[in-house]
């Protein structure tokens, strides 16, 4: 399986460094692509170099590299994530506007729907204005899943990290990896 993963400046790169290990685990191959300031909150909310992110990426793509392979609908790619999606991101994606490799990338995946390409965001905003529904709704007609990080907690999560996985495994599940998500059960 082939993924291509965007990282942009919303808070939540936690999401991001966790589903990139899984993915990584799981022997997933992984284009990824970090935004300028995608770069900056990670090393901002995670303490850590770029670097310590990067190491679980198969390609690497610059943000600006229009001439990329996944640039083109040529490839063969399984599907998209972008965790965390500020909504700048979500807007530009909900209005057809691909001024860079991430956003082109989505417009590549999205009319290569009819290959069974799932798309995925993850998008790291409240409270949510008319404008970020109006977007989220564009998308979700769209085909894309949205899946906020909003955790559960019918399963009792000990820690942060707990809440993370929860999330994470939810959008493992979409692409049919496997994954530990709690499941409900009644007491």
């Amino acid at each position: 399986m082939r993924l291509i993963i965007g990282i942009t400046g919303a808070s939540g790169a936690i999401y991001a460094k966790r589903l990139l290990e899984m993915l990584h685990e799981r022997g997933v191959e992984i284009d990824l692509i970090i935004t300028p300031y995608g770069r900056y909150i990670i090393e901002y909310e995670l303490g850590i170099g770029v670097k310590e992110i990067e190491k679980f990426a198969t390609r690497l793509w610059d943000v600006d590299d229009m001439a990329a392979d996944i640039a083109s609908g040529t490839q063969l790619c399984d599907g998209m994530v972008v965790i965390p999606c500020t909504m700048n991101t979500v807007a530009k994606m909900a209005h057809g506007i691909a001024d860079n490799l991430l956003l082109r990338a989505f417009d590549v995946m999205l009319k290569s729907r009819s290959r069974n390409r799932g798309i995925i965001i993850v998008p790291r905003e409240t409270p949510l204005n008319e404008n970020h529904l109006e977007n989220l709704l564009r998308l979700k007609r769209m085909g894309v899943t949205i899946i906020p990080p909003v955790p559960a907690f019918y399963y009792h999560p000990k820690s942060i990290q707990d809440m993370v996985d929860f999330i994470v495994a939810l959008i493992l599940r979409e692409f049919g990896i496997a994954h530990t998500v709690p499941r409900w059960k009644k007491p």
